[in-house]
């Protein structure tokens, strides 16, 4: 019997991997799961092992989740997320990049290359801002700074850290908003969906129990999020948005492994984000 040719790649099988697996054997599609901690390409590997093969990359790790895609690629693998698609988005510096080039709106940002360089970046800048980590997710390590005191202190703390990459610092005007920001599905090119994510707190992560509810999704919204998607890449994005007290909206990052666990919950019945996704492997391999 000859192997599937779609494989889902990931090391925790959370609610959306057991979601799209049920989404794809519903469907009557045919897939294997590989664990990618125990998963190893040869640098000089035999095309015929993973050509024609698609892989839906469902690692949690950022780098790991990286270097698959790349290594599956070199073995002929098509990868859902593409490497450079993860890679784009999993960074924040690039995401800006690929969001500036595109012509997106997004907000002011600085790229300092040390920590010193920071400070007088955060002046130009201004008060309040956002430093953030180049890599990272769940809002962690993220952190808002209302004057140059505490921004000395924090770097203070980034200066002090191991990794030459955590010298690099991303630095993001804080943009005025409500007491939520939302998030937008976007599959194969189309916005399945938005929600809204309110939180007491900041930082609006649902991981940090933010809570999702369902946004009835504006075509501006929609572009925007498709446009933001395509900016980096990605075939599957969560993009997140941004709206000021005028209501002008700005793409503030695109996730490329996205979770979709409030998003499903906040939509119910009308959407099926799981669905959605098998639906596009299956026309990739197809």
């Amino acid at each position: 019997m000859p192997a599937p040719r779609l494989s889902v790649l990931a090391s925790r099988v959370r609610f959306e991997e057991k979601a799209i697996m049920s989404a794809l054997e519903r469907r009557g599609v045919s897939y294997d799961y590989l664990d990618s901690r125990s998963l190893f390409v040869a640098g000089n590997p035999a095309k015929a092992d993973w050509a024609g093969k698609l892989v839906l990359n469902r690692e949690v790790g950022h780098f790991r989740a990286l270097y698959a895609a790349s290594a599956l690629e070199s073995a002929g693998a098509t990868v859902v997320n593409s490497s450079r698609a993860t890679q784009v988005s999993g960074d924040k510096w690039h995401t800006s990049a690929a969001l500036l080039g595109a012509g997106l709106p997004t907000p002011r940002t600085v790229l300092a290359l040390t920590p010193q360089s920071a400070l007088a970046a955060l002046d130009k800048l201004g008060y309040p801002a956002v430093i953030k980590p180049l890599v990272g997710s769940w809002g962690r390590l993220v952190t808002r700074v209302a004057d140059r005191e505490t921004s000395t202190a924090v770097l203070e703390h980034v200066e002090a850290l191991p990794s030459p990459q955590a010298h690099v610092i991303y630095l993001q005007e804080q943009v005025a908003k409500a007491d939520r920001d939302i998030r937008v599905l976007v599959v194969g090119g189309r916005a399945l969906g938005g929600t809204y994510r309110r939180s007491t707190e900041w930082r609006t992560n649902v991981a940090r129990g933010a809570v999702s509810e369902r946004l009835p999704l504006s075509a501006e919204h929609a572009d925007l999020a498709v446009a933001a998607a395509a900016s980096v890449g990605a075939d599957i994005a969560g993009v997140d948005l941004i709206e000021d007290g005028d209501g002008v909206l700005t793409v503030l990052e695109v996730n490329d492994r996205v979770e979709f666990r409030g998003f499903q919950e906040a939509h119910g019945s009308h959407t099926d984000v799981a669905d959605a996704i098998a639906a596009h492997l299956i026309a990739r391999t197809e």
